[in-house]
């Protein structure tokens, strides 16, 4: 995918609500005038990819703690140059859960936000606050396929109910305004 079916892939994108309609414009406004839009070379705000991973009959949610925000979360991760953001978020997935099946429910953007990111230390270097401009992809796989941990990243993989997900994440931004955004757009 080049840049430009990128853009075009969010401008044909139809917000679910006004923080999606917001946040479009905002991801949009940044690839337009920054270049580097898609790399961490750009301390401002770069382009990452989440993934909404659900189980078949989407009774539940795979979710990694997080060690840097020390809570449950989706997976996702950084562009680093891809304008496949599709591809991004797959990746991401299997390396964060150790699985290896799994697969787009569409191979369209699912969601779309601006999430903050508080300054932290990587890896031991301290690394900026800045903005995630991010796409999101809702991607299936099988709840019975063994999953490990990425211990650079998280310490511990585990299904939930999507109840139980918004119960167990202690970001409360999040829960509100994402997990739950999620869960209503998948029909439960």
């Amino acid at each position: 995918m080049t840049r430009e079916d990128f853009i075009r892939q969010i401008e044909n994108y139809a917000p679910f609500n006004e923080q999606e309609e917001k946040d479009k414009a905002l991801i949009l406004g940044w690839i337009s005038n920054n270049e580097n839009a898609f790399s961490r070379e750009n301390t401002v705000a770069h382009i990452t990819a989440s993934a909404w991973v659900v189980n078949k009959d989407r009774s539940k949610v795979l979710m990694v703690y997080h060690n840097i925000y020390n809570s449950w979360s989706w997976m996702g991760g950084h562009a680093d140059g891809e304008t496949d953001l599709l591809s991004v978020a797959i990746r991401e997935v299997k390396e964060e859960a150790g699985i290896s099946n799994v697969r787009p429910v569409s191979e369209e953007i699912f969601s779309l936000e601006s999430l903050t990111v508080d300054g932290h230390v990587k890896k031991g270097n301290y690394v900026s606050s800045h903005l995630h401009l991010n796409i999101t992809y809702l991607l299936e796989a099988d709840s019975e396929e063994q999953v490990s941990v990425k211990a650079d990243e998280n310490s511990g993989v585990m299904w939930f109910s999507p109840e139980d997900a918004l119960e167990k994440s202690t970001e409360p931004w999040f829960v509100e305004h994402i997990y739950s955004k999620l869960i209503k757009k998948m029909g439960i």
